[in-house]
């Protein structure tokens, strides 16, 4: 596949229906990353409590198919998605009606929430940041929606020689291993951590903590078992457990964390 300069976000309205799919590329954030993410969030919530007098509603930012959405549902959180590609939503509305759960999905953009100000308790972006035009302006919205005290949960990439390696050629555009389409991802939306650091703090959003995320699998066991999901001899969900994909110290590829709101 040839290298890609302009990322492609209307995957999420040709493919939105694909998001609960077994065999889409969706697959591979379902079982691999959402675990670990999902795992650490649920774990600063945990230790980390949220002021009281707030209802600990939730706002998904660029939910996509639910799939983070769904998770803090499950959890007792009244949870709002929002998104800007509407087969997504149509795709997250249904499965979450098929699994009884009553989710609230809007369309909507990050760069200009449709809600007021201090409206959510916690807010999440994931999987998103790398994939906007003007992220400090999507922390400035979610900062504005977020009630004082409220906690901000994201995950993305950072722009590093090895994160070009394994998100870019490996995922996206060696044929033998890819599971993404090309333009998926573009490396130079990719952000450091000190960037986002700098830019939440600016925002009156406070950094408490971050973690990277990694593989527990070798590199080359992880190239082998790549080959074999892209030659089909495997599925994302034997994919995932073969890749033990867990919290790190390493941010140098995938790394999550979160915020407070001043």
């Amino acid at each position: 596949m040839k290298s890609v300069g302009v990322i492609d976000n209307e995957i999420y309205r040709y493919a939105g229906h694909l998001w609960w799919d077994e065999d889409s590329s969706a697959a591979s954030l379902r079982y691999m990353m959402n675990p670990v993410r999902f795992g650490y969030f649920r774990g600063v919530l945990e230790g980390e409590q949220v002021p009281s007098g707030l209802t600990q509603t939730v706002l998904d930012v660029g939910c996509g198919g639910g799939l983070l959405a769904e998770e803090f549902a499950k959890l007792g959180y009244a949870v709002t998605g929002v998104d800007p590609a509407p087969e997504s939503l149509e795709c997250a509305q249904k499965h979450a009606a098929a699994g009884g759960l009553e989710i609230e999905y809007r369309a909507g953009r990050g760069e200009d929430l449709p809600f007021d100000a201090s409206s959510f308790d916690i807010a999440l972006c994931c999987d998103v940041l790398e994939h906007v035009d003007d992220v400090g302006r999507v922390l400035g919205e979610i900062a504005r929606v977020l009630r004082p005290g409220g906690l901000f949960f994201y995950d993305t990439v950072n722009r590093t020689l090895a994160s070009k390696l394994v998100v870019i050629k490996v995922s996206q555009e060696w044929r033998s291993t890819a599971f993404n389409e090309a333009a998926t991802h573009v490396w130079s939306k990719f952000i450091k951590p000190k960037e986002l650091t700098a830019m939440m703090a600016d925002k009156g959003l406070t950094p408490r903590g971050m973690r990277g995320i990694s593989p527990g699998a070798n590199p080359i066991s992880a190239l082998l078992n790549l080959r074999g999901r892209a030659k089909g001899k495997i599925d994302f969900r034997e994919l995932a457990r073969r890749m033990r994909l867990h919290e790190s110290d390493d941010t140098s590829v995938s790394y999550m964390g979160y915020a407070v709101k001043a």
